[in-house]
């Protein structure tokens, strides 16, 4: 594992304490796990997400992602409705350990309110917190 001044977090995200990153991608939202979270489960063997359509409260669990240690719950960082998922996790899981921001990305959401993306915590915010 590596030292939380070696992983990286990008400014364009907000940030969860449960370690999900959201940012905004025209007028929908990408989100996925962060560096810090793909570092500490380690080699991701499989994703579970839910069907497109599937809309989820705040802090409601969407999925899991199973590591070689461990299965954990994904939580929705505000509400809203998933638009997408990133099918390529379904073969190549590992994507989330090699680019947690950019193809390992996990949902494309449709926030219900999108102003509620801001309340989450900035790249500075979420890297105080883990150290």
């Amino acid at each position: 594992m590596k030292n939380v001044n070696e992983l990286h977090f990008p400014e364009e995200c907000r940030y969860t304490v449960e370690h999900i990153w959201i940012r905004p991608d025209g007028g929908e939202y990408v989100v996925g796990i962060s560096d810090f979270a793909q570092d500490q489960l380690g080699e991701i063997a499989f994703v579970d997400l839910p069907a497109p359509g599937a809309h989820h409260d705040a802090g409601e669990a969407f999925g899991t992602v199973e590591s070689l240690k461990s299965v954990n719950e994904l939580f929705m960082p505000v509400a809203g409705e998933v638009i997408a998922v990133n099918e390529e996790l379904e073969s190549t899981p590992t994507l989330v350990n090699v680019a947690p921001y950019g193809q390992g990305w996990m949902i494309r959401l449709r926030p219900d309110n999108p102003a509620n993306v801001d309340t989450l915590l900035d790249a500075d915010s979420y890297r105080a917190g883990l150290a």
